[in-house]
């Protein structure tokens, strides 16, 4: 276990992204479209691509998921660097984290319910963080003093940013007992020194509020890309919790083209288009961010 939060003394010399789906249902092809992008945007620079299961919220997560995961990322080739991260196993890290957070004076107890906070605004408001509680049996929240202002996205560009919504303080630790996301997400790509992260344009909020607690952290972020999030309709992205269907293994190749193709790319017609290996071969050296749309959204039938 360790005794206090340690961070890399030095920066990885190679491109090292991730992939970091949840086990709340099997892949889908939103998820498959993020994980190719990420891959082929790690093994074109001949990088390292590492998975890590974010399985941190045993209410969400669906018995036999992290194994189906694994074995349609195989199917797909979509094969990774290392062994396979999984966040419920390393809990002692993130109380780590919430330690140094905790010496620096960066967190403090919050008693307020969901329904309360919804009454105060879109946004909490800090009515917890000047109350001293006790953190027994509630929620640690993260005194947000690193407001962040803008994000440079290495496929969207510079990113400004609500004020408002960065400068809030957040939850790194569930009155349940369970360590959030953000927190968790924060320390796993520190430990891993990932250079760059590749997700959905959904994550955007996400991601400035993780770039306040690297900063918190005393650690250098790593690069961030966002890829056009895979909707049916205007605001209703495939997501588990919208019932995406699940994308089938033994359909790997066709899967594949389509996600390409999503992508902005269209795999030539010299390869053989039924071979996995053939399809990846191709994307990695034909792989170009400009070909990828920018609209955070890209609506399918």
């Amino acid at each position: 276990m360790l005794s206090n939060f340690q961070t890399p003394t030095t920066e990885s010399p190679q491109y090292v992204g991730r992939f970091a789906p949840s086990p709340s249902g099997p892949l889908h092809l939103g998820s498959l479209v993020t994980a190719l992008g990420s891959y082929l945007r790690a093994k074109s620079q001949q990088g390292k691509w590492l998975l890590r299961i974010d399985d941190l919220d045993p209410p969400r997560e669906v018995p036999g998921a992290s194994d189906d995961i694994l074995f349609t990322l195989e199917q797909h080739g979509l094969l990774w660097d290392g062994e396979p991260l999984y966040q419920s196993q390393r809990t002692s890290h993130y109380q780590a984290g919430l330690e140094k957070l905790q010496s620096d004076n960066l967190t403090y107890a919050c008693e307020c319910t969901r329904k309360q906070i919804k009454l105060q605004g879109p946004y909490y408001s800090g009515s917890c963080c000047n109350k001293n509680l006790s953190e027994s049996g509630l929620a640690i929240r993260f005194r947000n003093n690193f407001t962040v202002t803008s994000l440079l996205d290495q496929h969207l560009g510079k990113i400004k940013a609500d004020p408002i919504a960065t400068s809030e303080d957040f939850i790194v630790k569930r009155k349940d007992g369970y360590y959030a996301y953000h927190l968790a997400a924060v320390v796993d790509d520190i430990f891993q020194q990932v250079t760059e992260i590749v997700r959905g344009a959904d994550l955007l909020q996400p991601t400035l509020c993780q770039l306040a607690l690297y900063q918190a952290l005393g650690a250098t972020p790593p690069k961030f890309l966002h890829l056009p999030v895979i909707s049916t309709a205007v605001g209703m992205k495939l997501s588990k919790q919208n019932h995406a269907q699940a994308i089938m293994a033994n359909a790997a190749p066709q899967n594949l083209v389509h996600a390409l193709h999503l992508l902005g790319l269209t795999p030539s017609d010299d390869i053989d288009k039924t071979k996995v290996t053939d399809i990846l071969n191709w994307a990695v050296a034909h792989w170009s961010l400009a070909k990828v749309s920018k609209n955070p959204e890209i609506i399918i039938d």
